[in-house]
């Protein structure tokens, strides 16, 4: 493979400001994260005193010990709803995908520790989406659940969305993904379901609470007083109702029933094997990457500095490089595994249309997973580009995009606007995996381009009216929507809303994209044993 050559001058000011800027921004997600760490271990001595385990604690014990994490939407929900300084970001629980007694997992722990592990509109939204992944990339799921069910005051956003993460848990089930449960306390009313739909239950002693109707509620409808034992507790659905399989003595005695679950699955004993040979580091440090990005994204920078830095050896072989130079397409290989990758130099040509669309039908053609390095305005607009046929050109790239029949994951590394964000298969286009620099933008379009359109949709408004056009006084007037835009392009608020399944370090990128690339492998090399009802609690 040819070896891409660097241009970037490590020791020029404008690397180091560049560098600066983004390991700042960095930081400043570090910071965000950490208040929310900060929030749970205000609970502690609560924890204590119950003799319970905090919520990542019980998930360092299930995790095997020195194995990778990567967790998922840290920023879930950030300052929406009532997370009005930042602190509940996360959706109330930590989601990720790691290994537990050496099995791939998808990774649910309600974090009970901030508000109850009380359910929020986003972070129901993070649970469908973490559902998505265990389909897509067949992974059994273990879940460590302890939640006071839905915020009430947000009933409306939650209900069916909530009601549709039951719905999953029936199909992946009925698909052949396994699904073990440890409630380590409350799991009520709607929250009931999430042990009854599950294949494989364990309950705390002592502490689990699992019934549609709490005593105060069954009081209230029948008259009938109860306890919580007796309506729900761990020992009555081990020996009486049959909903727990296994009872544990405490938190950590129900996580190690649950590694025992995992490792008697022999998950792992009918995949087939892979050959996979060694392979070299890039020939230019991964850490160099924060200084060849701008933050800016109306800076324009070379893609082929950031796969440099991101393929093994920095080999890299170009496809139609002479036919379109604003759309980089070609092969490379990321901790040993094959990989088609799609970047940006620039605006989507109808020519880098075509060209990444053929591309795409290559990497399919060759079983070959699609990286997306996504940076750019959008596709290229003007009388040349209509003529040339832009729309139907895009139209073409868009449905191999949609149809790709082979992995895609995608990196928003600067701006992501328009259908240029669709075309790089961003989340609207279901890639298998997305996330994003710190810098990014994500948006119709940036703000200063709205407010123009804005300024000259009124000047012909006005001209047609034969009235003056104050200039000066619209663009006082179109402030607040530049600033809107910014705002809400921002990586941090747009992954809040889920954009993105997380805001990563760019140093990190590397890293991340063999951990991915390797979850997508095993699942293409999986098959699962589907029927057509799952397995039902009898």
């Amino acid at each position: 493979m040819p070896t891409l050559v660097s241009q970037i001058e490590s020791a020029s000011t404008a690397f180091t400001t560049q560098r600066q800027e983004l390991i700042a921004r960095v930081a400043e997600l570090r910071t965000i994260e950490q208040k929310s760490r900060d929030t749970e271990q205000l609970a502690r001595e609560k924890f204590t005193q119950r003799g319970q385990l905090l919520p990542r604690e019980r998930l360092a014990l299930l995790l095997d010990r020195g194995s990778p994490f990567l967790e998922l939407s840290t920023l879930c929900g950030y300052k929406h709803h009532d997370d009005t300084d930042g602190s509940l970001a996360g959706g109330n629980m930590v989601i990720g995908i790691g290994f537990v007694s050496q099995v791939r997992c998808l990774v649910f722990v309600s974090n009970s520790a901030v508000k109850g592990g009380t359910a929020t509109p986003w972070g129901v939204q993070k649970s469908l989406r973490a559902q998505q992944i265990a389909r897509e990339n067949r992974l059994p799921v273990v879940s460590l659940v302890e939640s006071g069910g839905a915020n009430l005051l947000y009933q409306q956003e939650i209900f069916i969305p909530g009601g549709e993460t039951f719905y999953n848990q029936a199909r992946l089930s009925a698909a052949g993904i396994p699904q073990i449960t440890v409630v380590h306390g409350s799991s009520t009313a709607g929250g009931a379901y999430i042990p009854g739909l599950s294949d494989h239950v364990v309950m705390v002693r002592g502490k689990a609470k699992v019934f549609l109707a709490g005593p105060p509620l069954l009081r209230a409808a029948t008259g009938e007083v109860a306890t919580d034992e007796d309506l729900g507790g761990a020992e009555m659905h081990a020996t009486v109702a049959g909903t727990a399989d296994h009872l544990a003595e405490d938190d950590a005695d129900g996580i190690r029933i649950a590694r025992e679950i995992v490792a008697s699955l022999g998950w792992n004993d009918a995949l087939p094997p892979t050959a996979r040979a060694g392979f070299e580091s890039p020939r230019y440090a991964v850490e160099e990457l924060c200084g060849v990005v701008p933050t800016d994204h109306k800076r324009p920078y070379d893609c082929r500095e950031v796969i440099a830095r991101l393929v093994d050896g920095s080999d890299f072989t170009p496809f139609k490089d002479d036919y379109d130079a604003l759309t980089v397409c070609g092969w490379a290989r990321i901790e040993g595994r094959a990989v088609g990758l799609i970047g940006n130099n620039g605006p989507i040509t109808a020519k880098g249309a075509t060209k990444a669309g053929q591309f795409i039908q290559l990497c399919c053609q060759a079983r070959t997973p699609i990286v997306y390095l996504q940076n750019t305005t959008g596709y290229m607009v003007g009388t040349q580009s209509e003529q040339g046929g832009i729309v139907k050109h895009g139209a073409k790239m868009l449905q191999a995009v949609a149809n790709a029949t082979v992995p895609q994951v995608t990196l928003l590394m600067g701006g992501a606007f328009g259908a240029g964000n669709y075309g790089m298969c961003g989340r609207a286009f279901h890639p298998r995996f997305i996330f994003a620099w710190p810098n990014a933008r994500t948006a119709v379009m940036g703000g200063e381009q709205a407010a123009k359109v804005l300024s000259i949709v009124h000047g012909e408004k006005a001209r047609r009216a034969g009235m003056p056009f104050d200039e000066a006084a619209m663009a006082e007037f179109s402030r607040p929507l530049v600033e809107q835009f910014e705002r809400e392009s921002d990586a941090f608020h747009c992954s809040a809303r889920l954009f993105d399944d997380g805001v990563i370090d760019p140093r990190d990128t590397r890293k991340v994209l063999g951990f991915l690339l390797a979850t997508c492998d095993e699942s293409e090399r999986r098959t699962l044993s589907p029927n057509t009802f799952g397995v039902a609690r009898l």
